[in-house]
């Protein structure tokens, strides 16, 4: 990570049992972790700002949905890093349910264009990675309710 950079919460470098970073944790976690103080003492922003823009940027990779899959590729696991940088650029570390995807080429657009549209946003970068692999374990219960899979 940038040394500039502010993990989406204080524990945005810790795994869950999954292996997935904070911001692919259940809605809960991540709203506990974006109350923690020490996420904003660790940046420029208010804790108030961290817990806002946060918000907005799960709220707007979450309108990015694989189109063969009826669920969004936030709460299917496919995000697995977003970080902040005092200069309000935001990276994001995501994958793909298969490397052969076919929008494999354009889901990433698609992610950079909803994290822009995000107010205060000065710009954004994301990684595609296949390490570690996606799988099913990585989906949240939303996800897998959405694909009757329960």
């Amino acid at each position: 990570m940038d040394e500039n950079a502010t993990p989406m919460s204080d524990a945005a470098a810790e795994t869950d049992e999954r292996g997935a970073t904070l911001m692919d944790r259940s809605a809960a976690d991540r709203k506990d972790a974006a109350d923690s103080d020490s996420a904003a003492e660790a940046s420029k922003f208010s804790k108030e700002e961290l817990e806002q823009i946060t918000a907005d940027l799960v709220a707007a990779i979450k309108t990015v949905y694989d189109p063969e899959i009826p669920a969004d590729i936030y709460e299917l696991g496919l995000i697995y890093k977003i970080d902040l940088d005092d200069n309000r650029h935001v990276t994001v570390d995501m994958t793909l349910t298969a490397p052969g995807c076919p929008v494999a080429g354009e889901m990433p657009i698609w992610v950079e264009n909803a994290v822009t549209s995000v107010p205060g946003v000065s710009g954004a970068t994301v990684n595609l990675t296949f390490d570690p692999p996606w799988d099913m374990g990585r989906m949240s219960d939303e996800a897998k309710l959405a694909l009757n899979m329960f």
